[in-house]
């Protein structure tokens, strides 16, 4: 019996390209969406095997997928979830896998031509089992060997993002527009950066400046 499928991908272009690779490995490909909320309601529908996913989807291009994956793997564990991603960043891996592996697979979007790895990654959630991209696992362990402080370890993906911004100079409200968040929203992100990473209470300008030189210093 032909595993079954929903996918999930923003790109239109990008979403039929996978579409028909998955109907030509003899997949039974029950849906294709768009959003993180046509994608959970899909799941609801069809309780698939299985949901291939994009990291970012609509409705704030984000961690869509990863949330996704947890909420669908927390009511549905008998569903695998594999995320597509173009990150090699290995943050965002590990926030998929930080509640458990199983069931899980996190492949870079370079590898969907790839049928074979494609179809190993789907098959091995399928029964259970879990994946992650040789590239992401060789970026981790550089990173490990080259940090020697950690201090962006404490740091969720998110907020990387934010102290990534906040280090080419944009105000809030650029940083706003560029990640799709309220300006409260990031405000809130960076007084928990500042914790994170013991920047004790002073001028915010002087907070970001050495916010930003810890950044530096540990992604050089």
């Amino acid at each position: 019996m032909a595993i079954s499928l929903v996918l999930a991908e923003d790109s239109f272009i990008v979403r039929e390209g996978v579409r028909m690779l998955l109907e030509q490995a003899g997949y039974d490909l029950e849906a294709a969406v768009e959003t993180y909320d046509e994608l959970m309601a899909a799941v609801e529908v069809h309780h698939p095997d299985v949901v291939v996913t994009d990291i970012r989807m609509p409705p704030t291009r984000t961690d869509e997928g990863i949330r996704a994956a947890r909420e669908i793997r927390e009511v549905h564990p008998d569903i695998g979830v594999v995320v597509l991603s173009q990150y090699v960043e290995p943050a965002y891996a590990l926030a998929l896998f930080d509640r458990g592996s199983s069931g899980l697979a996190y492949l870079l979007k370079e590898r969907v031509g790839d049928l074979d790895r494609l179809s190993g990654a789907i098959e091995s959630v399928a029964s259970g089992g879990s994946v992650l991209d040789p590239l992401v696992v060789d970026a981790l362990v550089e990173a490990r060997m080259k940090r020697q402080t950690g201090h962006l370890d404490r740091l969720t993906p998110r907020e990387t993002e934010v102290l990534a911004e906040i280090a080419t100079g944009k105000s809030n409200a650029a940083i706003a527009e560029t990640l799709y968040l309220s300006e409260r929203g990031v405000e809130k992100h960076i007084n928990s950066i500042f914790t994170k990473l013991d920047l004790a209470p002073e001028p915010d300008t002087n907070r970001r400046v050495r916010a930003v030189l810890v950044y530096l210093a540990e992604t050089r």
